[in-house]
C-alpha cells in the first residue's frame, strides 16, 4: 500500500487480497442469508395459507441474495416446510409456532439448495465490483461519482451471465425431477433447437433489474458512505455507517427498479410453468410482460409489492455490506501487520 515500505505484488490498492475478498463476500453472503431467509420463509407459509399451492405451480423463494424458482410437486404435499398444517394469525405468529412447533431450524427451511448459486454469485459480484473499481480508478486513472456505477453495473452483468444457465438447469432438475443423464439429454436437445444462447432463457428480465440496480445501489452507496464518514466518521462507527448506507442505497434502488422486479418475477413463474407441462406455447418477451401487466392492472402493477421488496431489499444490502466491509477491514488490518513485521 501507498507509504508501505514494503508493499505485496499480490495485495492490490484496496489493501486486500482477491482470496481475502473473496473469503470476505462469501461470510457476508452466508450471513444474509441466515438473517434473511426466515422472513421469506414465513411470508411463503403465510402465502400457502391464503392461497394453497398446486400441484405443478410455481412460487419464488428468497435468501436474501437471489430470487429462486420453487415448483410444487404434489397436490397435498410439496415438500413439506411450505405445507405444513400449522394455522397462523400473522407474522409474528407464524414466526413463534413455526419455532415452537417445527423447530427454530423450519425458519431456514428450503435454504441449503438455494446457496450453491447465491453464494457464488454473490462472491463473483462483490469481488469483481472490487477489482474493476480499482482497475478504473488505479490502473485506467479515472476519477468520479461515475465510477462505482460503472464498476457496479459490469460486475452484475458478469454475476448474471455466468449462474444464469445454472439457475436454469437448477429449474429443470427440479420441475420435471430429471435424472443427470435425462438432464443432459435435455440441455443437448435445447441447445440443437434453439443454440447455445437457449441456455441463457430468462437472462434479458435478470439483467434489466439486477444491472440497473447494482449500478444505482454502488452510486448511492460510496456517495452516502463518502457523507456520512466525512460527518460522523471513526473507526467506532464505520460499520453503523456501512450498516446505514447500504440500507438506505438498497431501498433507494429497489423503489426505483420495482417495475424490472414486477416483469422478472411474472417471466420467472412463466417458464417455471412451461418448464412444469413441457409446454410449446411461446413465452411472452419482457417487454410484452410488461404491456400484459399494464393491461391488466395499470401502471400501479407495475409497481406492485412496494414495501414487501424494499422492507425485504434494504435489510439484505445493509447486513450483505456490512459484513462485506468488516471482513475487508479485518484483512486490511491484519496485511499491515504482517508488513510491518517484514
Amino acid at each position: 500500500m501507498a507509504g508501505m515500505a514494503v508493499e505485496d505484488p499480490s495485495t492490490p490498492r484496496c489493501g486486500i487480497t482477491p482470496l481475502q475478498q473473496i473469503m470476505a463476500s462469501g461470510t457476508g453472503a452466508l450471513l444474509t442469508s441466515l438473517f434473511v431467509t426466515p422472513l421469506d420463509v414465513v411470508k411463503i407459509r403465510l402465502q400457502s395459507q391464503k392461497k394453497p399451492f398446486s400441484k405443478g405451480r410455481c412460487f419464488l423463494y428468497c435468501n436474501g441474495l437471489m430470487d429462486h424458482l420453487f415448483v410444487c410437486q404434489h397436490a397435498t404435499a410439496c415438500s413439506t416446510w411450505y405445507r405444513a398444517p400449522t394455522h397462523f394469525h400473522g407474522t409474528v405468529d407464524a414466526f413463534v409456532k413455526i419455532t415452537r412447533y417445527e423447530g427454530l431450524t423450519s425458519l431456514w427451511s428450503g435454504l441449503p439448495p438455494t446457496l450453491v448459486m447465491a453464494v457464488p454469485a454473490t462472491i463473483i459480484y462483490f469481488t469483481c465490483y472490487d477489482q474493476l473499481r480499482d482497475f478504473l480508478c488505479y490502473n485506467m486513472g479515472y476519477s468520479g461519482s461515475h465510477i462505482p456505477l460503472v464498476a457496479g453495473a459490469l460486475a452484475r452483468l458478469g454475476a448474471v451471465t455466468v449462474i444464469s444457465p445454472l439457475e436454469l438447469i437448477r429449474t429443470k432438475l427440479q420441475s420435471r425431477q430429471l435424472s443427470y443423464i435425462e438432464l443432459g439429454a435435455c440441455l443437448r436437445s435445447a441447445v440443437t433447437q434453439g443454440g447455445w444462447l437457449s441456455l441463457w432463457k430468462g437472462w434479458g428480465p435478470t439483467v434489466l433489474r439486477d444491472v440497473p440496480f447494482s449500478a444505482l445501489y454502488w452510486f448511492n452507496y460510496e456517495l452516502v458512505k463518502k457523507r456520512l464518514s466525512d460527518k460522523w466518521g471513526t473507526s467506532e462507527t464505520q460499520f453503523l455507517i456501512n450498516f446505514t448506507s447500504g440500507a438506505l442505497s438498497g431501498a433507494v434502488a429497489a423503489i426505483l427498479t420495482l417495475p424490472f422486479d414486477v416483469v422478472k418475477t411474472h417471466r420467472q413463474i412463466e417458464l417455471g410453468d412451461l418448464e412444469m407441462v413441457s409446454s410449446r406455447r411461446k413465452r411472452s418477451s419482457t417487454w410484452g410482460a410488461m404491456r400484459i401487466i399494464r393491461a391488466e392492472s395499470g401502471t400501479r402493477g407495475l409497481f406492485a409489492g412496494f414495501m414487501p421488496r424494499v422492507i425485504k431489499v434494504a435489510p439484505a444490502c445493509a447486513i450483505m455490506i456490512s459484513s462485506y466491509e468488516f471482513g475487508k477491514n479485518y484483512f486490511q488490518k491484519r496485511n499491515q501487520e504482517m508488513l510491518q513485521n517484514i
